[in-house]
């Protein structure tokens, strides 16, 4: 097994957090049904369209405020804050101190570098990968090919952790080691079973 020189990281669900209970919020103070703005924002033909650069996030939430009939509550959906997972940014730095690269990939919207600027991820990781500049998402195999080029490792080298299992196709395709996140503890023993912590 090749040392793992290089640990892609998922950017959603991972590293950055939404509380989900904003949503829900949102939907009750405008008398939307339960559910309502996401099940119109994250239909597949929406998604492809704004996670490959196609159109822009501001398009997207103008596009489901128009199907909602509220283009307020699509507004305030839209500016939802976020957080990053700490222990997680805990984690990346002791990779790097292991003098092990680390970077994000994520099936992003064209805001995604003013994001990760205003959550200081840039101090975290080398490189962040965003589906929307790269015009290609995971887990399209050519998502994961264009990181480990820019990133000048082979795909052996390269360990992947996403929290949808649905994301790793093409990495483990490729040839990385992946793990389907669920939580920091058992990151840390997949990266242990990986040999990063031998």
């Amino acid at each position: 097994m090749s040392a793992i020189r290089l640990v892609l990281f998922d950017l959603d669900g991972v590293v950055r957090h939404f509380d989900p209970e904003n949503v829900a919020t949102i939907e009750r103070e405008h008398g939307l049904a339960i559910g309502s703005i996401e099940a119109r924002a994250f239909t597949p033909s929406h998604l492809e369209l704004v996670t490959t650069g196609a159109i822009s996030r501001a398009e997207w939430i103008h596009r489901v405020g128009e199907e909602l009939g509220n283009p307020v509550a699509a507004e305030a959906w839209g500016s939802q804050p976020f957080r990053a997972d700490q222990e997680v940014l805990e984690l990346v730095d002791e990779l790097r101190a292991r003098g092990i690269r680390t970077a994000i990939l994520t099936n992003g919207t064209d805001t995604i570098p003013e994001e990760v600027e205003s959550l200081g991820l840039d101090s975290h990781f080398e490189a962040v990968f965003n589906s929307a500049e790269i015009g290609w998402t995971k887990p399209d195999e050519r998502a994961f090919r264009h990181v480990i080029e820019a990133m000048g490792v082979e795909p052996t080298e390269a360990f992947f952790t996403d929290d949808s299992a649905a994301k790793l196709g093409g990495a483990d395709a490729l040839g990385m080691v992946v793990h389907h996140f669920v939580g920091l503890e058992e990151l840390r023993e997949a990266l242990g079973a990986a040999g990063v912590w031998g």
